[in-house]
């Protein structure tokens, strides 16, 4: 059945605010619940955050009282939103668990995002990105077990493979290196614009988490690792983010950030295994139609055009967070040694990127690396499944 949230009539915004109580939602179970419904989670908590953050910079830069007003309504209900998912999460969770569920999102959803895309170039865009994100989760495996004397595949129960992807330490990039070109707003795919909203977001939000919890340890190498992925991220977000064509209005960019929510929640709720969480999305993308409707509103008044004449008439088929297995290893099998130069890809090292990799590193191995050597000398093994096969990096692998 076809669902055109433009057409829907959501929870009128006076309706929308809750009580302490139902505020209060019991979190999942870490040890009993769908990985997957995890994954929802935390990417819902990306997508609101970025929408309050956006909102705010509109404020931030909008003369007209009313609107302003007007955004601070639906703000408030959007961080209420926003609570509640992310208190979905289990206090009983340790950081490295939950940094390991963020990783398996930014692995699972950005590969389910580059297998979808239809334009090639913004495709490539995602290819390159998951198989750095891959490597983290791969890094972070070796400290877990390391810290936590825990496998990491009782975490992402199996559904995505820890093993290496690009070595960490050689996504240290000059920054020039990191920008894209843009989609054209014009002529781009309706829902090439919202998977560019979903991944920087979602990449946003783990750049977020680790710049706050790195110094939360105590042992040296799970800081040093935190930081220098946490830097990784922030590559990322300049990467997906310039994807953005930035000519798009404030109005248009409201517009998008509200249908992209309206698409996920109903995404999840399509999706979702635990009836308890699929009745919160439901609820939520209730009240994300009313959103979107005085986002289109607004829209129609200031930009003078018609929504559908930017967003889909009906929602895209659902996101969906399922294994990526053999689409990643193929992705390693061809492109584990890209790396970026201006705004496209080379396979082979450049003199911007040898002097980035020389000035922050010089003589020292990065702590992604030593990682694996620590947790080596202290557990006996290397974390990595059996399935993993040999590591092909290429021209790429510099001499650690």
């Amino acid at each position: 059945m076809t669902f055109n949230p433009l057409r829907e009539r959501g929870i009128p915004l006076d309706r929308q605010l809750r009580n302490w109580r139902e505020l209060n939602v019991t979190p999942i179970d870490p040890d009993n619940a769908d990985p997957y419904t995890r994954c929802r989670i935390i990417a819902m908590n990306g997508i609101e955050v970025e929408g309050i953050m956006f909102s705010h910079q509109f404020a931030r830069h909008c003369p007209d009282l009313e609107l302003k007003r007007q955004l601070a309504r639906v703000r408030y209900v959007e961080a209420q939103q926003q609570k509640v998912v992310n208190w979905l999460l289990p206090g009983l969770a340790s950081v490295l668990e939950t940094t390991l569920a963020y990783e398996q999102v930014a692995v699972d959803l950005t590969a389910w995002v580059a297998r979808m895309e239809p334009d090639p170039y913004l495709q490539q865009a995602y290819e390159f990105g998951v198989l750095e994100d891959f490597d983290h989760l791969y890094r972070y495996a070796n400290l877990y077990e390391m810290i936590e004397h825990r496998k990491a595949e009782k975490v992402v129960d199996q559904l995505t493979e820890v093993m290496p992807g690009r070595p960490t330490y050689l996504h240290h990039r000059d920054p020039v290196d990191n920008v894209r070109e843009p989609y054209d707003r014009s002529s781009a795919a309706p829902i090439s614009k919202l998977h560019a909203l979903t991944i920087m977001a979602a990449e946003q939000q783990t750049m977020n988490f680790y710049m706050n919890v790195g110094p939360e340890y105590m042992e040296p190498i799970a800081r040093q690792l935190y930081q220098e992925i946490g830097l990784i991220e922030e590559e990322h977000v300049t990467h997906y983010e310039s994807l953005v064509d930035p000519g798009e209005s404030w109005w248009e960019m409201l517009l998008n950030h509200e249908y992209n929510e309206c698409y996920l929640y109903h995404s999840f709720m399509e999706t979702e295994s635990d009836p308890r969480i699929k009745a919160i999305w439901e609820l939520h993308l209730n009240m994300e139609l009313e959103h979107l409707r005085l986002a289109a509103e607004l829209f129609k008044k200031n930009d003078g055009r018609d929504p559908e004449e930017v967003v889909a008439p009906e929602l895209p088929v659902p996101v969906t967070f399922e294994p990526n297995k053999e689409y990643l290893r193929d992705l390693i099998a061809t492109q584990i040694d890209y790396t970026t130069l201006g705004t496209g890809y080379v396979q082979e090292a450049h003199e911007r990127f040898e002097k980035m990799q020389a000035a922050l590193m010089g003589d020292e191995r990065a702590p992604s690396e030593r990682v694996i050597q620590e947790n080596r000398d202290k557990s006996g093994v290397e974390y990595r499944l059996e399935t993993a096969g040999p590591h092909p990096v290429g021209s790429l692998r510099l001499d650690r």
